[in-house]
């Protein structure tokens, strides 16, 4: 799904996915090979212009937005090589993840993990640190094998462990300032099938058995309804099942539990609740006990990836695992003492350690805490009021969702900041991928 690129008053006008960003592009193009890339950057370097590569506009931030000139992805898409002996997968840059993961699936083949929305280009979701839960490799970015990247020189590098790898090594979470991404090539694994057993939990029941429930499963995704004792956790386990050998919920099943409750049950819920804030801890009672207990079984890409069409905005931010459960308390405790009402759950998620320099579980086994709101509703008081507790607890903010930090603090919370602005620095010395946001997070 790329993002609607309509008429404006002085050409055309990109937003992203929640409506929270927007720009106007002097000049789009929809390139169809490195090649017009390559020509495209360069044009771009000679005028003294920026340009950007586009996704889907997942990223709740400005991190995507042209400046100048937008390029489309749509041109770059499909499964390159398969290599089943490295068990490696090249794909194009702008293919949807859900698209990489239905080729994946005809081949016999899987991602190791994955986060819970595949609508992003795989460039999108990788170079913005894009994660799901537990696993050996919770991140995209730490499950590639390889990238080819246009340059701000208009240079074509390919990185591997065995070709440029000071350049894969860093630019797995590129943010886009490295290069444009033209294909990646992921490590990938036999087809297989994952049981999840969805469950209603009290909050003093979720947190006093998270560290065990994380323990005994794969992967471990918490939902908490804020102004309740409402949990909901979701437990995934990998299986001994061959493909085929699943059981999938019913269509009725399916549709009622992710369709009608999850989003048109919930979207309505979230709307009533924006119209009046006061019975928002009332909504949220009934949504926390309106979800039964459930198991069943599927391929794994079906399990972790489930359908988001309720529209939202969202500040995540990582924070080491060993103090996550008391940071996730205190928010807690500030949430109940404010007049906040806040409509949607909020996520928790773990990560294990990864080598990835601008990842946010970089060198540390990590606890992911989301917070959101509808996507109309103002979220500046909410996240505002928590973001001085994460910050003070070390945490690192997701590079794709509302922040507010600068170059200047985000530099000591990774000890390879300086490497990663090195290697901008020879990828890209004009700045030709550079943009407001980018000039923010990394300096300029």
């Amino acid at each position: 799904m790329t993002p609607p690129v309509q008429p404006g008053p002085t050409g055309h006008t990109w937003r992203n996915w929640s409506g929270l960003e927007e720009a106007v592009p002097r000049h789009v193009e929809t390139p169809r090979s490195v090649e017009d890339v390559v020509d495209v950057v360069r044009r771009t370097r000679e005028a003294g212009r920026t340009v950007k590569m586009t996704g889907t506009g997942h990223s709740f931030t400005a991190i995507a937005a042209p400046e100048h000139t937008l390029l489309r992805p749509d041109g770059l898409t499909g499964v390159l090589t398969v290599d089943r002996e490295a068990m490696t997968v090249t794909a194009r840059a702008g293919t949807p993840l859900k698209d990489l993961n239905l080729a994946l699936e005809r081949l016999g083949l899987s991602l190791h993990n994955m986060g819970d929305i595949a609508e992003q280009t795989l460039a999108g979701a990788t170079s913005t640190g894009t994660h799901g839960t537990g696993g050996v490799a919770a991140g995209l970015a730490a499950q590639l094998a390889g990238l080819e990247l246009v340059t701000g020189t208009g240079e074509v590098v390919r990185a591997s462990a065995q070709e440029n790898p000071d350049v894969l090594e860093v630019a797995r979470v590129g943010l886009g300032a490295l290069g444009i991404l033209t294909s990646l090539t992921f490590h990938v694994e036999p087809l297989f099938v994952v049981e999840a057993h969805e469950e209603p939990m009290t909050w003093d029941r979720g947190l006093a058995s998270y560290d065990e429930m994380v323990a005994a499963s794969h992967h471990v995704d918490l939902y908490w309804f804020p102004h309740t004792d409402r949990l909901m956790v979701k437990q995934n386990v990998r299986t001994d099942l061959d493909p085929g050998e699943q059981e999938p919920p019913s269509r009725l099943a399916a549709w009622w539990e992710d369709e009608l409750v999850s989003n048109s049950v919930f979207g309505g819920l979230c709307r009533v609740g924006s119209r009046v804030p006061p019975l928002v801890p009332r909504i949220n009672r009934v949504a926390g006990r309106a979800l039964s207990e459930r198991r069943y079984s599927d391929l794994a890409h079906r399990v972790f990836v489930s359908p988001r069409r309720v529209r939202f905005r969202e500040m995540e931010y990582a924070v080491p695992r060993e103090v996550g459960l008391d940071v996730l308390r205190e928010c807690r405790r500030v949430i109940d003492a404010s007049d906040w009402r806040i409509a949607f759950p909020v996520e928790v998620r773990t990560a294990p350690a990864d080598d990835v320099p601008l990842s946010t579980a970089h060198g540390r086994d990590t606890l992911y805490l989301a917070f959101h709101v509808p996507q109309d509703t103002d979220h500046t008081a909410y996240f505002g009021g928590l973001e001085p507790i994460l910050r003070e607890a070390g945490g690192r903010p997701h590079w794709g969702k509302v922040h507010t930090r600068t170059a200047a603090d985000l530099a000591p919370a990774y000890d390879r900041f300086d490497d990663f602005l090195t290697l901008r620095d020879r990828l890209d010395p004009d700045r030709v991928f550079a943009n407001d946001h980018l000039r923010r997070v990394l300096g300029a």
